[in-house]
């Protein structure tokens, strides 16, 4: 547990979410430099369309399933930075290695894919004590526009590591030599992080809630059964919300994979591709997170709309119906990686985020799973993956009515 004595912050809240917003962009080079690639890559060594769909929609599940873990050992220990430093160092020494597969013979596919599994569980291990040291310094500034600048951020590096990918790619013609010089960005985030550790050791200094936890009730009363019930219901059905809208996302390895299956680009267009969403991600998340703080969590029934055609024109078999559909990808993805967590930080208190945030990622890693197999399982027929991924949607636009609807009337 963090003491409540701690001392006075090294920095301003701003710098400190300026600083972690920092390390994002500089390792989410690395992370999506390969993201932007890997169901192309994984293609090139012999994967099929279900294959890329498990690995891939395998690797984002254990991103966030084993956030259940991670969160409440973070919790418990409240040790934020060394679940946030050990996850970040996973994915700076992963991705380069994924350079060793095509020389590895026929165990190339296997070992690119424990690599980008593994890549993946340093992102569920220090998502949730980051996100708590974040929320912190967040909080004292707004907690839209503190996740949404930290997501833009992290969206700019999410945007410069496919250019590298590409850039590499263009001048050798192949993937591999790419992951080598992803090096470079993942050193330059490890060193920002023990800077920001260095300067403020224990980010509870930032919150402005109160310390002291409100009376119980009796415990027989209905007060008492409200308050625990209503907030526990709310936030299972916004979950629900959350991991219908992550089905329909399908994940961007199909995405990829399909770039490559039908040659609809070049080889060193492909990561390009992923660097047009995350761009289009990169002013969605700030733009969100603004609206969000000025018009309340409704700005999140933006998400099933824009997930719902996610599929259709994504799988598309023209090129810029392909374009629009990855904006799209990118504009739900922006929100929903932002002011979706946002949303999280007001329904549960300041002690128990890192395990809330866990739980939350269950019901993500569930969906990334069943969105990634069944988008592989049904590539050749997309009009019944579209129309599954509809369905998904207007249920999830009901569910979030509910959950604003209860939450206004317990407020």
């Amino acid at each position: 547990m963090r003491s409540s004595s701690a001392p006075p912050a090294g920095i301003s809240p701003w710098r400190m979410i300026v600083g972690l917003g920092t390390v994002s962009l500089a390792i989410d080079m690395v992370a999506d430099g390969a993201m932007s690639v890997n169901g192309a890559f994984l293609a090139q060594l012999g994967a099929s369309a279900l294959l890329v769909g498990l690995v891939t929609g395998g690797a984002d599940a254990v991103a966030l399933l084993l956030r259940l873990v991670s969160g409440p050992w973070a919790d418990r220990t409240g040790r934020y930075w060394t679940f946030t430093i050990i996850g970040y160092a996973l994915t700076a020494v992963s991705v380069p290695l994924l350079a060793v597969a095509p020389f590895a013979g026929g165990a190339g596919l296997a070992i690119a894919s424990v690599l980008l599994i593994l890549e993946r569980t340093g992102k569920a291990i220090r998502s949730p004590a980051k996100t708590v040291l974040l929320a912190d310094a967040a909080g004292a500034v707004g907690h839209g526009k503190g996740f949404g600048v930290h997501k833009a951020l992290d969206q700019l590096g999410a945007f410069l590591g496919p250019l590298l990918v590409a850039a590499v790619a263009a001048a050798v013609g192949v993937y591999w030599p790419a992951f080598l010089w992803l090096v470079i960005p993942g050193a330059a985030a490890m060193l920002m992080l023990f800077w920001l550790r260095a300067r403020v050791p224990d980010t509870s200094v930032f919150r402005t809630e109160p310390v002291e936890p409100e009376p119980e009730p009796e415990p027989d009363s209905p007060a008492k059964a409200a308050r625990v019930d209503t907030p526990r219901v709310t936030f299972v059905l916004f979950a629900s919300f959350a991991a219908l809208t992550t089905f329909g996302l399908i994940g961007f390895g199909v995405i990829t994979f399909h770039l490559e299956d039908a040659g609809l680009v070049p080889l060193p267009v492909v990561p390009l591709v992923y660097a047009l969403a995350m761009f289009v991600a990169a002013f969605a998340a700030p733009a969100t997170g603004w609206c969000y703080d000025r018009l309340g969590p409704r700005t999140l029934l933006v998400v099933p709309v824009l997930t719902a055609f996610v599929p259709a024109l994504c799988l598309s078999g023209e090129l810029p119906l392909v374009l629009v559909g990855v904006c799209l990808w990118g504009a739900a993805t922006g929100v929903q990686d932002s002011t979706v967590k946002a949303f999280v930080a007001t329904l549960v208190p300041p002690a128990v985020r890192g395990a809330a945030y866990g739980r939350f990622a269950v019901f993500q890693g569930t969906a990334a799973l069943a969105g990634g197999t069944v988008a592989g399982a049904l590539y050749g027929n997309v009009p019944l993956l579209s129309a599954l991924v509809v369905i998904a949607q207007a249920v999830a636009f009901v569910l979030l009515i509910l959950v604003l609807r209860r939450r206004d009337a317990h407020l």
